[in-house]
Parts: structure tokens; C-alpha cells; sequence
């Protein structure tokens, strides 16, 4: 594996390298040969996770060298994620119904999604206040010039929701509009009142359907084994359609708000998720090889369901009981969006420098509250973070043009924001499973393989 990371460095440098006047044709060669290269490194570590990664590095070329076939690769990702997107009702039924109803302790059941909110709570509290940080010190929107009439302004139509407007859109009024609209919390409710109902039902008429759903549930998972393999052509193809896309011209004339980006979430998971993980004593090597396929899913496509099935897997391989895999993980796609809520922070407070508003302590402060609440709300919105970061900061009085400013790079700070959000969540997943005394102190050799292999 080194050597993989090694050959994709020398590939990054070259392709960067390759934007300047310098010898392109030497450049072009040298990044090719050096994509061969890693290639047949990956044909002596034959690894889903190392896969994807080639997969990523080979699509960055494709996108810088070829964007028009780039933009036509695209349809290889929609693919994708729509294969994904067919497993994730299901699999999420069949967990949570299994793990309920065959659990039959329903107090033990609010007690853990009791300590889950409050761990939910309390990390993206951190993150917030991180990301508030980080542009407060790098100051990445001073000087910014200010956009006048954004024509995508008219494909974001600013939701302003309410605090009843969040608790109403998390219970769902027709299953299966939620299962279409891919509805991730109002499934989760459906299938958690379905899993009790069923729990207080007689033995006899409770078997059956227990049957049923613990068969789904491997089949699901079987099914999301079929879907991996398709995965490094997913990721590939939407790693070169964005670079296709956007270019990477983008990155010189907004590094320093990406760099405060990336720089923030490095803190976070150092500085937040990684003594949480020591506190608990999670096994982190364990849990760093289990989390690295569908965190690379996640950045590669930009998109949290795509490495969900993956990710209950993952952690269910290291020991973690299902039912726990089940309720946390989903909940935390609505509750837990650690990414997210940090770069809401950041880009409030970049839309404040860019339009010179100068705002103390206390109002940057009333803003990270209200984020607290309206981030809540960021799985049941369209184009999610970018809509409630608008909403937020219209609430302010806060001018909305510099948001289209973020929305030049918002692919790049999404990819990011999302794997840090599958990392809170598989973390979480842990976390919750510890606190309730059901993680084991040491997996079975099966499970540790069954995390790294493809």
C-alpha cells in the first residue's frame, strides 16, 4: 500500500504540474506511465479500497486531459449511485426491524438513542465551533470581490425552515414517498415503530416477520457486495467529471478557502473524533482499515448514501452489533453530519467577510446557534448544506451573493465534508456500541479480515 501512495503523490505533483507551460507533452507522458504504474500496483494488491483509490487518481487524469469525455462519464457515477440508492430502504428496514424486535428490551433501545443525541449533540457543537475558528484565523473571504447577479441564483430557491418545520419533515406521512424521495430519517422512524410494534406482538406471530427481516438483511448486504464491484467505475467516473467540470484552474483562485476547509476538518478529526476514539479505547487501526473503503466511496462520489451500505458493513465486521449499526448510523445521516456543520460554520462567516460585514463574538456566536437547529434539518433539503447555509445567513441579514462564490469549489468542499460525515458516523457507531458494554474488547480474526477485504 505504500507503494500505491507513493505512485498517487508523484501523480498528483505531475498532474498539477502539468497545468504550468512546462514541457506538457513530457508532462502528459510522465503522468500516464506514471497511472501504469500504479495500475499494476494495484494488480498485486487486489483490494476494493485500493481499487477506488486508482480509480480516483485515474479519473483526475482523465477529467484534466480529457473534459469532454469526462462530462460524458458522468452517466458511470449516476449508475451508481442509483444502485445504491436501491439498497438503502431495505437494508435499513431490516436491520433496525431485526435489531428491535429481536432485542425485546425497548428501554434498552431509548436509552441508547438517548446517548446517541447527546454524543450527536456534542460533536457537531465541536465542529461548528471549529469551523468558526479556522475562518476567523486564515480570514479567507477579505478582499473577496463581491458577485453581482448570480444567474444560479435562480436554481436555489432559499427554504427558511422553522423549528416545526424540521420536527414535521421527520416523520413521514406516506413510506413509500419517503422510500422514492430517499427520506433516510423518515425510513429510520417508520422502521423503528414498525420494529416495536412488532416486538409487542405475540411470539408466534413475531417469528415469521422476524425471519423475514433478518433474511433481507443478508440479502441486502449480499447485494451491496455486488454493487462494490461496479464501485471504482462509480467513483472514477465522478472524480473526472468534476475535475472535467470545474477544472483545476479553480484550486489556484480559491485555495486559501479550501485550504481552510481541509485544514479544519484535519483538525477536527485529530483534534475531536481521534481523543474520543482514546477515550473509548476504540481500536483505531481496526477501525481506521474498516472505515477507509467508504470513506474513499464517499469522497470519490461526494455523496454520504453511497458509502452507507458500506459502512454498516464495515463496522459490523469489527464487532459492532448490529442493532446498534442499525439505529445509530442512520440517525446520524440527519443528526450527526459532523462535515457539514463545520463548513456551515466556515461559510457563514466567509459571506460576512466577503460583504465586510463585521461581526463580534457575540453574533458569530447566534449564528453557530442557530446552526445548531437549522443543520438538523440538512438531510431533507435539496442540495443540502448550500440551501441551509443560504437560509442561515438570510436570517442574519446577511447578503446571499457570496454564497455563489462557494458554489465554484462546492464540489471539491464536498467531497471532504462528506467523508469527515461517514467518519463521525462510523465513529459514532462505535462509540454508542461501547457505552452500552456490546463492543467487544477483541474481534474474532474473521471480522478483522472481513473489514479489509474487498
Amino acid at each position: 500500500m505504500k507503494r500505491v501512495l507513493i505512485a498517487a503523490v508523484v501523480i498528483l505533483l505531475l498532474i498539477v504540474g502539468g497545468t504550468s507551460d512546462l514541457s506538457p507533452t513530457i508532462a502528459l507522458a510522465a503522468r500516464w506511465i506514471a497511472l501504469a504504474l500504479l495500475f499494476a500496483c494495484g494488480c498485486l494488491r487486489r483490494t476494493l479500497t485500493t481499487w477506488i483509490v486508482i480509480a480516483m487518481f485515474i479519473g483526475a487524469e482523465i477529467g484534466h486531459d480529457f473534459p469532454a469525455l469526462a462530462n460524458n462519464l458522468r452517466v458511470l457515477s449516476l449508475i451508481f449511485l442509483a444502485l445504491i440508492k436501491t439498497i438503502i430502504a431495505p437494508l435499513l428496514f431490516a436491520t433496525l426491524v431485526s435489531g428491535i424486535a429481536g432485542h425485546a428490551d425497548l428501554r434498552k433501545v431509548g436509552r441508547m438513542g438517548i446517548k446517541a443525541l447527546l454524543y450527536f449533540e456534542i460533536v457537531t457543537t465541536f465542529a461548528l465551533f471549529i469551523g468558526l475558528a479556522a475562518i476567523n484565523i486564515s480570514k479567507a473571504g477579505v478582499g473577496v470581490p463581491m458577485p453581482i447577479s448570480p444567474t444560479e441564483a435562480q436554481t436555489l430557491p432559499i427554504q427558511k425552515q422553522t423549528a416545526s418545520d424540521i420536527i414535521l419533515h421527520i416523520f413521514p406521512e406516506n413510506i413509500a414517498k419517503s422510500v422514492a424521495e430517499g427520506q433516510i430519517l423518515q425510513v429510520v422512524i417508520f422502521s423503528i415503530l414498525f420494529g416495536i410494534a412488532l416486538a409487542m406482538v405475540r411470539e408466534d406471530k413475531r417469528r415469521p416477520m422476524l425471519a423475514f427481516t433478518d433474511s433481507l438483511a443478508e440479502v441486502m448486504f449480499k447485494f451491496t457486495n455486488l454493487v462494490m464491484l461496479f464501485a471504482p467505475f462509480g467513483v472514477g467516473a465522478a472524480i473526472a467529471y468534476t475535475v472535467g467540470h470545474t477544472g483545476l484552474g479553480v484550486l489556484a483562485n480559491l485555495a486559501k478557502l479550501l485550504a481552510t476547509l481541509y485544514v479544519a476538518l484535519i483538525v477536527f478529526l485529530a483534534g475531536v473524533l481521534l481523543p474520543i476514539a482514546l477515550l473509548f479505547r476504540v481500536p483505531v487501526r481496526k477501525f481506521v482499515c474498516a472505515v477507509a473503503e467508504p470513506a474513499s466511496i464517499a469522497f470519490g462520489t461526494a455523496s454520504s448514501e453511497a458509502a452507507l451500505p458500506r459502512a454498516m458493513e464495515a463496522m459490523e465486521s469489527i464487532g459492532v452489533p448490529r442493532k446498534v449499526v442499525a439505529f445509530v448510523m442512520p440517525t446520524g445521516y440527519s443528526f450527526n453530519l459532523d462535515g457539514s456543520s463545520l463548513y456551515q460554520s466556515l461559510g457563514a462567516i466567509f459571506v460576512a467577510q466577503v460583504a465586510g460585514v463585521h461581526l463580534s463574538f457575540g453574533q458569530q456566536l447566534m449564528i453557530v446557534i442557530t446552526l445548531m437547529l437549522t443543520s438538523k434539518g440538512t438531510a431533507g433539503v435539496s442540495r443540502a448544506s448550500i440551501v441551509i447555509l443560504m437560509a442561515t445567513i438570510g436570517s442574519f441579514g446577511l447578503p446571499i451573493e457570496p454564497v455563489f462564490i462557494l458554489l465554484g469549489i462546492d464540489q471539491l468542499m464536498d467531497m471532504a465534508r462528506t467523508t469527515v460525515n461517514v467518519i463521525g458516523n462510523c465513529l459514532a457507531t462505535v462509540v454508542v456500541a461501547k457505552w452500552e458494554g456490546e463492543f467487544p474488547t477483541a474481534p474474532s480474526q474473521q471480522n478483522i479480515e472481513a473489514a479489509t477485504a474487498d
